[in-house]
């Protein structure tokens, strides 16, 4: 039996999805696609349909849609956002153009919950969640890359998932990153700085969003890779010479022949003013282990930055540790050629309709005609696109 679509219309864009998906909402608009509320009758449960936006449009496209296709059929955790089904309108390979994911719905994206006034526990809770995705991710050789708020979201209970793997890259890929890559505000000095990067450059990111929670606005925020990193000096003080010894020797003389800062201790850049009330010894407390972590993430050299599994054990965060989600099964084997392959866009657009088609094969499999997967178990959604 073929699987009826309905259609509905967005402003300019056009959402053709299975007719089990009901009482579509427009969510948001992003760079990667447009995001919308639904119900899934099927299974009796909100979900979040994302149409990516335009993903043949170039070779890099297309290479991206794959990769985040792929790495969200492969991860498993509570901390991940979860991807219950894709599918396409188009019954031909010849006609394929547009690609629909289907996901956890939450409630809100990280942006609107910073601007929210946090108390030490919820701050604390939604550090310890990144810190567990992240570190499930990176058990698999996985670097996310592009942490940042709008691709973290959130619900009512402050359960807090990752999602947008289509900058993610594996450990030891010979990738070189561009400027335009990594959202600028949250990108780490070793990528501004063209040198080779490693997990803990997920660690810089998420001390951006944790300095960005405590302030209610972005710590660094530069006007391009130059600004943003004298926005970096000028409050962190300008790194010592054995770091300026490992880098391009171009690269080098520009940075040494920049002004000098000391920057500012921690105490200074994240004052008690700015955490809940301090008269309050346990808050003060709080503050101060809230401070020590943030000097411990923020730290321009990643050979002296804390790694994910310290961070998870400082005293600030392992009042949550639970050993089921910090140490939980690392993902499926991900084939990490494809970090370095370099197809045609209709290369990449072969192996995009073989994922999704997969998909059409379990649905019926389990339901005889083109259905969803089995549900997660848990799962309440919203994505928001960056």
């Amino acid at each position: 039996m073929t699987t009826q679509y309905e259609r509905y219309q967005f402003g300019d864009t056009e959402f053709e999805v299975p007719a089990r998906y009901i009482h579509l909402e427009a969510k948001g608009f992003g760079a990667q696609g447009m995001v919308c509320a639904a119900y899934d009758t099927l299974f009796g449960r909100p979900v979040a349909i994302k149409k990516l936006s335009r993903p043949f449009q170039s070779a890099v496209h297309a290479k991206r849609a794959y990769r985040e296709l792929r790495l969200m059929k492969l991860v498993d955790h509570v901390n991940i956002i979860g991807l219950l089904d894709a599918f396409t309108p188009q019954r031909m390979f010849g006609l394929f153009q547009d690609v629909y994911l289907v996901m956890e719905l939450m409630e809100a994206n990280l942006c609107q919950v910073i601007q929210m006034e946090l108390d030490h526990d919820r701050m604390s809770y939604l550090l310890y969640q990144m810190l567990c995705g992240i570190k499930h991710l990176h058990s698999a050789g996985i670097i996310h890359r592009d942490l940042k708020p709008s691709n973290i979201v959130v619900n009512s209970e402050c359960k807090l998932k990752i999602l947008d793997f289509g900058l993610a890259r594996t450990v030891g890929s010979h990738f070189t990153m561009t400027s335009y890559v990594v959202t600028r505000y949250y990108r780490a000095p070793e990528i501004i700085l063209g040198m080779g990067y490693k997990e803990n450059v997920d660690i810089w990111s998420i001390g951006c969003i944790f300095g960005e929670m405590i302030r209610g606005g972005v710590i660094f925020p530069g006007n391009d890779h130059i600004d943003q990193w004298n926005k970096i000096i000028e409050q962190l003080g300008t790194p010592d010479p054995t770091f300026m010894a490992r880098l391009q020797p171009t690269v080098r003389n520009y940075i040494e022949n920049r002004p000098r800062y000391n920057g500012f201790p921690f105490d200074r850049l994240f004052p008690n003013l700015l955490f809940p009330d301090c008269s309050d010894e346990e808050n003060r407390t709080k503050a101060d282990q809230a401070r020590d972590l943030l000097s411990r993430m923020l730290v321009i050299d990643p050979d002296q930055r804390i790694s994910v599994e310290q961070a998870l054990q400082h005293s600030y965060i392992n009042v949550w540790y639970d050993d089921r989600e910090v140490n939980a099964p690392a993902p499926g084997p991900y084939d990490h050629t494809i970090d370095e392959r370099e197809l045609s866009v209709e290369q990449w657009r072969q192996l995009i309709y073989e994922e999704v088609r997969e998909f059409e094969v379990q649905n019926r499999a389990m339901f005889g005609e083109g259905s969803s997967r089995s549900p997660l178990v848990g799962c309440q959604l919203q994505t928001t696109t960056s």
